[in-house]
């Protein structure tokens, strides 16, 4: 009787480790290949509870979930050949996981490797087509689909899909900086020379304007002022000689007024003068015979006269 139960109890243990040996559980976040012999004999790609064969059946699991893949300070050369550092991501996903497992033997670093390989050729094809100056531009986006669809064509042989390529950084390498600085300082100081040509060469222009406007307005008001100054001479003069016909005695007394303020104006002028010269016949009264008579005797020479100041008659 203990001898039935000790194989009963064989028979129970070996039906227990048959069964936990027939079956594998697949998440949502795998994959699974069953292999027999060595040899793929089916796939499982949805989650759930499968069986095998005990022994016979191997099971390899494989991600299913998107990979990052982060490859930094990759050197690229622009087609300047100027060196540039990029870090770019990759994320992939298997897609085919037969063609995975035959091509890579189900390895992610192996993969990771190859798809790296193929990252590098693309980065180096890519940016030695263009400038530095369209890797921070507009031309970014697309740089990054040429990368991502060159890498499709040696993923899709690996049973690997390309969901998307970023680059994140590209910067220029340490020996290339300084000249570029160098070179920005450059281009940037001979732009503002020429800007600073520009507004010298603007403000000669306006300068030169101003001044023929000046001396052309200049030259209409003195051109107008000599054109009144004439007219108002003219209109002096035709009083004048009005004047001159109405009263010529008023008219000469006049004009001797003004001679005298015009000679007696300073102080210390001196006229050498007869007393009955024309010229002070307003200063007294002149009798003819007094200056006409033979009998009278003969006037002393001609002392200087000191003349009184006189004041300017208005």
């Amino acid at each position: 009787m203990s001898a039935t139960k000790s194989i009963l109890g064989i028979l129970a243990a070996a039906i227990a480790i048959l069964l936990y040996l027939s079956y594998f559980v697949v998440n949502e976040k795998e994959k699974a290949l069953v292999l027999r012999f060595g040899e793929i004999n089916r796939t499982v790609e949805q989650p759930g509870l499968y069986f095998k064969l005990p022994f016979a059946d191997t099971v390899t699991m494989i991600e299913d979930r998107i990979i990052i893949w982060e490859n930094n300070d990759r050197p690229v050369q622009d087609v300047a050949s100027q060196v540039y550092i990029v870090d770019a991501i990759t994320l992939a996903r298997i897609k085919d996981a037969r063609l995975f497992r035959e091509t890579l033997g189900a390895d992610l670093m192996q993969a990771e490797a190859r798809i790296s390989a193929r990252l590098d050729a693309a980065l180096r094809q890519t940016y030695g087509r263009r400038s530095f100056d369209a890797a921070l531009s507009s031309d970014r986006a697309v740089m990054m689909r040429e990368i991502r669809d060159a890498l499709r064509e040696e993923a899709d042989t690996l049973g690997i899909e390309i969901v998307d390529v970023r680059v994140r950084r590209t910067d220029l390498s340490e020996n290339v900086l300084e000249q570029t600085y160098r070179r920005m300082e450059s281009e940037r100081n001979a732009l503002a020379q020429d800007i600073r040509s520009q507004g010298e060469a603007t403000k000669t222009r306006m300068n030169a304007e101003t001044d023929r406007t000046y001396t052309v307005k200049l030259a209409e008001a003195r051109k107008q002022a000599e054109i009144l100054r004439g007219e108002g001479d003219g209109e002096r003069n035709r009083v004048f000689a009005q004047a001159f016909q109405q009263d010529p005695e008023f008219f000469s007394f006049y004009r001797s007024m003004q001679a005298y303020a015009k000679s007696l104006a300073s102080d210390g002028t001196t006229l050498v003068l007869k007393p009955s010269s024309e010229f002070f016949k307003y200063f007294g009264t002149q009798t003819p015979a007094a200056t006409a008579t033979d009998q009278a005797p003969q006037p002393a020479p001609a002392q200087p006269v000191q003349a009184a100041p006189v004041q300017p008659v208005q």
